[in-house]
């Protein structure tokens, strides 16, 4: 029943990104964009974590689950704007993966871990909430920051370390390890910028 329940969850999930309606090139292939962050959060945990359980590989399947449905624009374009975006955006996703959990035929005690986790709730506190921290930390330093960096060329040295600091103060000291110890890749034109954000 367990992995029947796990198989269905997975299902849904996917079904779930692939409308994005935004697409990301991978490797010479059109990906919608939020399938494409859900499979590179599954092989980070598997790569970070490999003996987490199903709520958390669920967990970490939704933790974008159809984000292109609660766009930044909806909310005020400032500090405050920004932090409503975030909260509403974390309520977002946890009511979307608590409705295909129940689908999938999961038990509320199961829901209640995964939404718990991937609504960001009590980060340092809740062991699954900072593994899933790690793992999108892990995840933007080695997709994402180069993609970011391109699309914000007016940044100087300073905004960058602060912006690298921010994700890194999240990380757990174990993600900083691992970060550090060759096990991900830094895009190589900020390799240097990274290590000096983290190092100082």
């Amino acid at each position: 029943m367990t992995k029947q329940c796990f198989d269905k969850a997975k299902e849904l999930i996917d079904a779930a990104n692939s409308e994005d309606p935004n697409q990301e090139i991978c490797e010479g292939k059109a990906w919608p964009k939020e399938l494409l962050y859900s499979h590179r959060m599954s092989d980070m945990l598997e790569r970070y974590a490999p003996d987490a359980d199903d709520a958390m590989r669920l967990a970490a399947s939704a933790q974008h689950i159809q984000r292109w449905k609660s766009p930044r624009s909806d909310y005020p374009i400032n500090r405050k704007g920004y932090h409503q975006w975030r909260a509403g955006l974390y309520k977002f996703h946890a009511d979307t993966i608590a409705d295909l959990l129940a689908k999938a035929g999961y038990e509320n005690e199961f829901i209640a871990r995964v939404t718990q986790a991937v609504g960001k709730k009590s980060l340092k506190a809740n062991p699954d909430t900072q593994l899933l921290e790690d793992v999108a930390g892990l995840v933007f330093l080695e997709h994402y920051l180069l993609d970011f960096a391109n699309k914000h060329p007016e940044y100087d040295e300073q905004k960058w370390l602060d912006i690298i600091r921010k994700i890194w103060n999240k990380m757990s000291v174990r993600a900083r390890q691992y970060a550090l110890s060759g096990h991900i890749k830094f895009p190589d034109s900020l390799a240097a910028i990274i290590k000096k954000a983290v190092s100082e």
